[in-house]
């Protein structure tokens, strides 16, 4: 009886010198991948990592990881043109079966879905903000971009009719949509009057309507669905076989 209960008390210990061994490991790895992640992707700030699933040392010997979390609360992801950056904020992926390479030099999952946030401000930048010539005196600009309810963008464009400023902007309601998993596209549900002149759609529509391409996320992530929040526009990402590293 005496030895059974310190067999039991003998492995109770080194259950618990084991958790604290895997808990240490796992520790140490979410910081080697974070500082990886900074210096690949060459962000300001260490972003925040989290592998889940116990045990972790078990995961590792068998090549591959349940669960990766990540977050970085800025980036700067590229719009196409090679010139600008636009800012990305509180960027957070959930990353599925992530297997590495046996030195741990390259990491890949095979699915990631998150979100992200794009402010108005950085969304605005690609408007048509100067004063362009929308019909027969009549110029008008975009001014400001904010929440319009209802996943709505309102688009506030400035306009003068036969050469006097109008008192108010217009508000223009729009729907914003994604279009080929990396373009954020502005498109206004109703064209807004100015002085009730006549004018061509077309026209109107190059100052209202306006797109944001965003590519360059981390691991080839792709937008899949916007929506209009209170300060931005709420992005969620998906992606497959999606590079952690390497």
């Amino acid at each position: 009886m005496r030895a059974l209960r310190i067999l039991l008390i003998i492995a109770v210990v080194l259950g618990g010198i084991f958790v604290i061994v895997d808990r240490l490991a796992v520790n140490f790895a979410e910081g080697e991948v974070a500082d990886r992640l900074k210096s690949t992707e060459n962000l300001s700030t260490t972003p925040d990592v989290s592998i889940n699933g116990f045990p972790f040392l078990t995961q590792i010997a068998g090549g591959s990881l349940d669960e990766v979390r990540i977050g970085i609360q800025e980036y700067e992801a590229g719009t196409g043109d090679g010139k600008q950056n636009i800012r990305i904020e509180d960027l957070r992926a959930d990353m599925k079966g992530v297997e590495f390479s046996g030195d741990f030099s390259s990491a890949t999952a095979a699915d990631a879905t998150g979100t992200a946030s794009v402010t108005y401000v950085e969304l605005l930048k690609t408007a048509k903000s100067e004063s362009t010539q929308v019909g027969p005196g009549v110029t008008a600009g975009v001014i400001g971009l904010s929440d319009g309810g209802n996943g709505k963008i309102k688009v506030a464009v400035e306009a003068t009719v036969l050469g006097t400023e109008l008192p108010e902007p217009v508000s223009v309601l729009s729907s914003v949509t994604v279009v080929d998993g990396d373009t954020v596209r502005v498109h206004a549900d109703a064209l807004p009057a100015f002085g009730g002149i006549e004018m061509a759609e077309a026209r109107v529509r190059e100052i209202t309507d306006f797109e944001q391409k965003i590519d360059g996320l981390p691991g080839g992530i792709k937008l899949d669905k916007v929506e209009a929040g209170k300060s931005g526009v709420e992005i969620t990402v998906r992606g497959s076989d999606v590079r952690l590293a390497g």
